[in-house]
């Protein structure tokens, strides 16, 4: 801030002190909150015979620890996009009809869980399955700290039930899915170079009449360097389809280079980490008995029903914790 030329650009300078004010807080928020651990430990040692100056920093001691858990999520969401909207994609597992309709139920789960946050959501691609269920969808939800909650989600999610499509009624498994990435704007990092994508248009099977019917409004690019290929087809015309597109692609470029720094990360502290998103992170039992629990945390609870209609939070909130503590550790 101190360059001759800072204010040069006044909407980049204006970005940055907002950026300064809010580390500022952060800070500010945890030396103070340091201090009042200090200060209440001297006053410790000379309490020992003062019943009401014990009784003081019994209450001061019970403040500290809740202003510590109200704020410990400021840590665990401090990533550069963890404020930002995001993209949630589900994709069905091997295992057709079955796992099709695992895909659909997840979709209800974590929409019922957006509106329960007050997120707005809409689908930006969705390819639906032959019988029943979904094949794949993507869907943008705008909220503060979308991102920074639904990382957590990222992985394969297992289901066990008996099945509602086997005449037989037995058991079956199937898995799907999530990957979750920011809403990157198109003037933060990551750069897409043109040469690098191919742009292919199609007639449009979702949302917007006989209009999107009779023109080639959808639009398919693939990355050529990974092989990443995304798609929209929701919006009415096709430069809106191409931005949308490219929106989803930037943050699904973003998640891989996060994923190379965390394969890094784990590296380097000597632990044997797998730092794919896609391994399996949450096994949902709803047959022999009711469960739904998180291999990461081991949080688990026998209310399936409410999980699966969007009461979600705790496994985040775990997820988010445990991630603190490896990062202070």
């Amino acid at each position: 801030m101190a360059e001759g030329n800072f204010w040069d650009d006044a909407q980049a300078a204006q970005k940055k002190m907002q950026e300064v004010s809010a580390l500022r807080e952060q800070v500010g928020l945890w030396d103070s909150l340091r201090r009042r651990a200090a200060d209440a430990l001297d006053l410790a040692g000379l309490a020992e015979d003062d019943p009401a100056m014990l009784t003081e920093l019994e209450q001061e001691a019970e403040a500290i620890a809740e202003a510590f858990d109200r704020n410990e999520f400021a840590l665990a969401l401090s990533g550069p996009h963890d404020a930002d909207a995001a993209y949630l994609s589900i994709h069905a597992g091997a295992g057709g009809t079955e796992s099709q309709d695992w895909a659909e139920m997840l979709l209800r789960m974590y929409l019922r869980w957006a509106e329960r946050k007050g997120y707005k959501t809409s689908i930006t691609d969705m390819t639906e399955g032959e019988e029943a269920g979904i094949k794949s969808v993507t869907i943008q939800v705008d909220g503060p700290y979308a991102y920074g909650r639904l990382k957590a989600e990222r992985g394969t999610h297992r289901l066990v039930r008996l099945s509602p499509f086997d005449s037989n009624n037995r058991r079956h498994t199937s898995f799907a899915k999530v990957e979750a990435m920011p809403v990157i704007d198109e003037d933060i990092e990551i750069e897409i170079d043109p040469k690098e994508i191919e742009i292919e248009v199609f007639l449009s099977s979702g949302a917007g009449g006989q209009n999107v019917q009779k023109n080639q409004t959808a639009v398919r690019i693939r990355h050529l360097p990974t092989g990443i290929i995304v798609t929209s087809q929701n919006e009415r015309s096709q430069t809106q389809n191409r931005e949308m597109a490219l929106k989803v692609l930037r943050g699904k470029l973003y998640e891989i280079e996060q994923e190379k720094m965390d394969a890094e990360k784990a590296r380097l502290k000597g632990k044997n980490v797998d730092a794919n998103f896609g391994s399996q992170i949450r096994n949902y039992v709803l047959h022999p008995y009711q469960m739904v629990k998180d291999l990461r945390t081991d949080v688990e609870t026998g209310n399936t029903t409410a999980v699966l209609d969007g009461e979600i939070d705790p496994f985040i909130d775990a997820w988010l914790k445990q991630q603190v503590g490896e990062f202070v550790a």
